[in-house]
């Protein structure tokens, strides 16, 4: 008799060891036609904050706010560091533009350079050369003229929004030499998209501009060849 009972025991635990698996198997069938997921899987309510956090993140790595960017100093530097930004940025499938607005009158490495990163890096030589200095026999007028070239065409390829990054190269020395307004510089930062990151290189960085920027970098000369007669050197200086 106590071996008969011992096994009506043993009969009923295992039955509701089955009625335990078939209920278990039931809820992931469940589950899986019901699209949820289980334990650590993301499922429950989990599940669904992960899923809007990831969302979150999309919408804003594709909104998120571009910089205003200052290079400016009396040491070297300021358009390589800008140049350097151009390659990385290219490297990520991004658009960039570069005006320059003194360069021109000489032929620089980043002039093949750029047509070697095409289509993703623009270039636009816009400038006449150093004013004032070195070889220049040009009247002022024409710096003049093509600087306000170079302003209405980078106002006109900010304005297109097609760009990730616009470099505004040596548009500072352009405002202290008095060939544009720091009132066109400053209209230019004004309605640039606000996904797209602007680069303005050049020593001599106004107040107004440095107070409204989000990274200033100034570089400082310490040490310079040129002060030992070394003359600049291809593909270092230009």
């Amino acid at each position: 008799m106590e071996q008969e009972h011992e096994e009506e025991k043993e009969e009923k635990k295992q039955e509701q060891n089955r009625a335990r698996v078939d209920g278990s198997s039931k809820r992931m069938e469940d589950m899986k036609c019901s699209g949820s997921k289980g334990y650590g899987e993301g499922g429950g309510e989990g599940g669904e904050e992960e899923k809007k956090k990831e969302e979150k993140e999309e919408k804003n790595a594709r909104g998120r706010r571009g910089l205003i960017i200052v290079y400016t100093g009396n040491g070297k530097g300021k358009t390589t560091a800008a140049l350097g930004m151009a390659v990385r940025a290219v490297g990520h499938g991004m658009r960039v533009l570069m005006v320059q607005f003194i360069k021109g009158s000489w032929h620089y490495g980043e002039m093949d350079g750029a047509l070697r990163l095409r289509p993703e890096f623009e270039l636009i030589t816009a400038g006449r050369g150093f004013v004032g200095i070195m070889d220049d026999n040009l009247p002022r007028e024409a710096h003049v003229e093509a600087a306000r070239e170079a302003l209405r065409v980078s106002m006109e390829k900010i304005l297109s929004g097609i760009y990730d990054i616009v470099i505004l190269d040596e548009v500072n020395y352009a405002v202290r030499l008095g060939l544009i307004s720091i009132e066109d510089v400053l209209e230019l930062i004004r309605i640039k998209p606000y996904s797209t990151t602007l680069v303005l290189t050049g020593n001599y960085a106004d107040e107004r501009v440095l107070d409204i920027a989000d990274l200033v970098t100034e570089m400082r000369e310490v040490k310079h060849p040129f002060r030992k007669g070394v003359r600049a050197l291809k593909g270092v200086d230009f």
